[in-house]
Protein backbone atom coordinates (compact mmCIF):
# COMPACT_ATOMS: atom_id res chain seq x y z
CA UNK A 1 0.00 0.00 0.00
CA UNK A 2 1.57 3.66 -1.01
CA UNK A 3 1.35 6.14 1.93
CA UNK A 4 0.98 9.48 0.78
CA UNK A 5 3.35 12.06 3.20
CA UNK A 6 1.51 14.91 4.15
CA UNK A 7 2.68 18.61 4.56
CA UNK A 8 0.87 20.86 6.89
CA UNK A 9 2.25 24.22 5.74
CA UNK A 10 1.88 27.89 6.83
CA UNK A 11 2.34 27.02 10.49
CA UNK A 12 3.18 29.87 13.15
CA UNK A 13 2.37 28.74 16.14
CA UNK A 14 4.07 26.47 19.01
CA UNK A 15 0.76 24.40 19.44
CA UNK A 16 -0.15 23.59 16.11
CA UNK A 17 3.52 22.14 15.37
CA UNK A 18 2.87 19.71 18.02
CA UNK A 19 -0.54 19.43 16.64
CA UNK A 20 0.88 17.86 13.44
CA UNK A 21 3.32 15.99 14.92
CA UNK A 22 1.14 14.19 16.81
CA UNK A 23 -1.54 13.54 14.02
CA UNK A 24 0.96 12.23 12.15
CA UNK A 25 2.11 14.60 9.40
CA UNK A 26 5.67 13.98 7.70
CA UNK A 27 6.52 17.74 7.35
CA UNK A 28 5.68 20.83 8.39
CA UNK A 29 6.10 24.37 6.31
CA UNK A 30 6.82 27.90 7.41
CA UNK A 31 6.33 31.02 5.29
CA UNK A 32 8.83 33.34 4.94
CA UNK A 33 7.06 35.37 2.75
CA UNK A 34 6.45 38.91 4.43
CA UNK A 35 3.34 39.62 2.04
CA UNK A 36 1.24 36.43 3.71
CA UNK A 37 -0.86 36.38 6.79
CA UNK A 38 0.88 33.07 7.15
CA UNK A 39 4.34 34.73 7.15
CA UNK A 40 6.36 33.72 10.25
CA UNK A 41 9.87 35.80 11.78
CA UNK A 42 12.85 33.50 10.98
CA UNK A 43 13.88 33.53 15.07
CA UNK A 44 10.29 32.68 15.63
CA UNK A 45 10.58 29.72 12.81
CA UNK A 46 13.88 28.64 14.44
CA UNK A 47 12.33 27.95 17.92
CA UNK A 48 9.99 26.14 16.12
CA UNK A 49 11.94 23.71 14.40
CA UNK A 50 14.06 23.52 17.73
CA UNK A 51 11.02 21.53 18.95
CA UNK A 52 10.19 19.40 15.77
CA UNK A 53 11.09 15.55 16.62
CA UNK A 54 13.57 13.59 13.83
CA UNK A 55 11.98 12.24 10.55
CA UNK A 56 9.72 15.86 9.90
CA UNK A 57 10.92 17.57 7.21
CA UNK A 58 10.82 21.12 7.65
CA UNK A 59 10.09 23.51 4.84
CA UNK A 60 10.68 27.02 3.85
CA UNK A 61 8.47 28.71 1.34
CA UNK A 62 10.27 31.49 -0.22
CA UNK A 63 8.85 33.81 -2.94
CA UNK A 64 11.45 35.40 -5.48
CA UNK A 65 13.76 35.77 -2.35
CA UNK A 66 17.46 36.58 -3.50
CA UNK A 67 20.51 34.00 -2.00
CA UNK A 68 21.65 36.30 0.54
CA UNK A 69 17.79 36.68 2.16
CA UNK A 70 17.05 32.73 1.75
CA UNK A 71 20.60 32.33 3.09
CA UNK A 72 19.84 35.07 6.12
CA UNK A 73 16.77 33.19 7.15
CA UNK A 74 18.39 29.79 7.34
CA UNK A 75 20.79 30.96 9.72
CA UNK A 76 18.16 31.48 12.30
CA UNK A 77 15.63 28.79 11.00
CA UNK A 78 17.49 25.40 9.38
CA UNK A 79 14.75 24.07 7.22
CA UNK A 80 15.55 21.25 5.85
CA UNK A 81 13.65 21.59 2.35
CA UNK A 82 13.49 24.71 0.69
CA UNK A 83 10.07 25.60 -0.98
CA UNK A 84 10.25 28.42 -4.20
CA UNK A 85 7.11 29.70 -4.94
CA UNK A 86 7.52 32.79 -7.35
CA UNK A 87 8.88 33.58 -10.35
CA UNK A 88 12.54 32.14 -9.86
CA UNK A 89 13.96 30.27 -12.74
CA UNK A 90 15.13 27.06 -12.77
CA UNK A 91 18.95 28.74 -12.80
CA UNK A 92 18.06 30.95 -9.78
CA UNK A 93 16.26 27.52 -7.72
CA UNK A 94 19.30 25.63 -8.68
CA UNK A 95 21.93 28.65 -7.24
CA UNK A 96 20.23 29.52 -4.71
CA UNK A 97 19.95 25.72 -3.02
CA UNK A 98 23.55 25.05 -3.81
CA UNK A 99 24.17 28.37 -2.25
CA UNK A 100 22.65 26.88 0.69
CA UNK A 101 23.02 23.16 0.55
CA UNK A 102 19.67 22.24 0.45
CA UNK A 103 17.43 20.18 -1.66
CA UNK A 104 13.96 22.50 -3.20
CA UNK A 105 10.86 21.72 -4.44
CA UNK A 106 9.27 23.31 -7.15
CA UNK A 107 5.98 25.27 -7.25
CA UNK A 108 4.18 25.17 -10.39
CA UNK A 109 0.82 26.85 -10.51
CA UNK A 110 -1.71 25.56 -12.99
CA UNK A 111 -3.25 27.85 -15.23
CA UNK A 112 -6.10 26.05 -17.33
CA UNK A 113 -3.98 26.47 -20.30
CA UNK A 114 -1.58 24.74 -18.29
CA UNK A 115 -0.97 21.36 -19.97
CA UNK A 116 0.01 17.37 -19.02
CA UNK A 117 3.08 17.97 -21.38
CA UNK A 118 3.99 21.16 -19.95
CA UNK A 119 4.09 19.30 -16.34
CA UNK A 120 6.37 16.89 -17.78
CA UNK A 121 8.79 19.19 -19.39
CA UNK A 122 8.88 21.19 -16.09
CA UNK A 123 9.52 18.20 -14.07
CA UNK A 124 12.46 16.71 -16.47
CA UNK A 125 13.89 20.10 -16.96
CA UNK A 126 14.62 20.78 -13.18
CA UNK A 127 15.60 17.28 -12.43
CA UNK A 128 18.21 17.60 -15.16
CA UNK A 129 19.17 20.91 -13.68
CA UNK A 130 20.59 19.89 -10.60
CA UNK A 131 20.64 16.57 -8.17
CA UNK A 132 19.17 19.19 -5.22
CA UNK A 133 15.86 18.80 -7.39
CA UNK A 134 13.16 17.03 -4.73
CA UNK A 135 10.36 17.38 -6.86
CA UNK A 136 6.85 19.58 -8.45
CA UNK A 137 4.44 21.12 -5.90
CA UNK A 138 1.41 21.50 -8.44
CA UNK A 139 -1.01 24.47 -7.00
CA UNK A 140 -3.84 26.18 -8.72
CA UNK A 141 -2.97 29.31 -10.46
CA UNK A 142 -3.90 32.73 -8.94
CA UNK A 143 -2.85 36.54 -8.32
CA UNK A 144 -0.43 36.45 -6.12
CA UNK A 145 2.01 34.09 -4.40
CA UNK A 146 2.09 31.14 -1.18
CA UNK A 147 -0.82 29.61 -2.16
CA UNK A 148 -3.95 29.79 -3.95
CA UNK A 149 -6.61 27.48 -1.77
CA UNK A 150 -8.04 26.86 -4.75
CA UNK A 151 -8.49 23.51 -6.66
CA UNK A 152 -7.02 22.68 -10.47
CA UNK A 153 -8.18 20.30 -13.09
CA UNK A 154 -6.65 17.12 -11.46
CA UNK A 155 -7.15 15.44 -14.50
CA UNK A 156 -4.40 17.61 -15.83
CA UNK A 157 -1.29 15.60 -14.09
CA UNK A 158 -0.06 12.66 -16.43
CA UNK A 159 0.50 9.65 -14.83
CA UNK A 160 3.89 9.53 -15.41
CA UNK A 161 5.29 11.72 -12.90
CA UNK A 162 1.94 11.78 -10.21
CA UNK A 163 3.84 9.11 -8.28
CA UNK A 164 6.28 11.88 -7.40
CA UNK A 165 4.47 15.11 -7.06
CA UNK A 166 3.30 17.00 -4.26
CA UNK A 167 -0.77 17.71 -4.50
CA UNK A 168 -1.20 21.30 -3.31
CA UNK A 169 -4.09 23.60 -4.12
CA UNK A 170 -7.85 23.74 -1.87
CA UNK A 171 -7.46 20.71 -0.53
CA UNK A 172 -9.48 19.69 2.43
CA UNK A 173 -11.20 17.15 4.40
CA UNK A 174 -13.96 17.27 2.08
CA UNK A 175 -12.17 16.15 -0.94
CA UNK A 176 -9.11 14.85 0.36
CA UNK A 177 -9.86 11.09 -0.02
CA UNK A 178 -10.97 11.78 -3.67
CA UNK A 179 -7.89 13.99 -4.38
CA UNK A 180 -5.42 11.25 -3.44
CA UNK A 181 -7.12 8.07 -5.05
CA UNK A 182 -8.05 10.02 -8.56
CA UNK A 183 -3.90 11.44 -8.51
CA UNK A 184 -2.20 8.81 -6.49
CA UNK A 185 0.49 11.74 -6.02
CA UNK A 186 3.93 11.35 -3.64
CA UNK A 187 2.55 13.72 -1.25
CA UNK A 188 0.05 16.41 -0.45
CA UNK A 189 0.21 19.60 1.17
CA UNK A 190 -2.34 21.44 2.55
CA UNK A 191 -2.23 24.97 4.79
CA UNK A 192 -6.06 26.90 4.34
CA UNK A 193 -7.75 23.98 4.58
CA UNK A 194 -6.55 22.95 8.12
CA UNK A 195 -7.01 26.65 9.66
CA UNK A 196 -9.60 28.23 12.09
CA UNK A 197 -8.02 31.48 10.90
CA UNK A 198 -5.53 32.84 8.48
CA UNK A 199 -2.26 31.50 10.23
CA UNK A 200 -3.94 29.54 12.80
CA UNK A 201 -4.54 26.14 12.46
CA UNK A 202 -7.40 23.84 13.58
CA UNK A 203 -6.14 20.44 15.17
CA UNK A 204 -8.96 18.41 15.04
CA UNK A 205 -8.92 19.35 10.92
CA UNK A 206 -5.71 18.48 10.49
CA UNK A 207 -6.41 14.99 12.73
CA UNK A 208 -9.37 14.93 10.14
CA UNK A 209 -7.49 15.70 6.87
CA UNK A 210 -4.96 12.84 8.06
CA UNK A 211 -7.18 10.90 8.64
CA UNK A 212 -9.05 11.56 5.19
CA UNK A 213 -5.62 10.82 3.10
CA UNK A 214 -4.97 7.53 4.98
CA UNK A 215 -8.56 6.13 4.01
CA UNK A 216 -7.58 6.47 0.58
CA UNK A 217 -4.43 4.73 0.45
CA UNK A 218 -6.25 1.80 2.26
CA UNK A 219 -8.53 2.11 -0.83
CA UNK A 220 -7.33 0.15 -4.04
CA UNK A 221 -6.72 2.19 -6.51
CA UNK A 222 -9.66 2.83 -9.27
Amino acid sequence: MHRTRIKICGLTRAQDVQAAVAAGADAIGFVFYDKSPRYLAPADAGRLIASVPPFITTTGLFVNASQDEVSAVLQQAPVSLLQFHGDETVETCVSIAQAVNRPFIRAVRVKPETTACDLVEYEAEYRAASGLFAGLLLDAFAEGYGGSGKVFDWSLIPESIAPRVVLSGGLSVQNATDAVRRVRPYAVDISSGVEAAKGIKDAEKIRAFISAVRAADAASPD
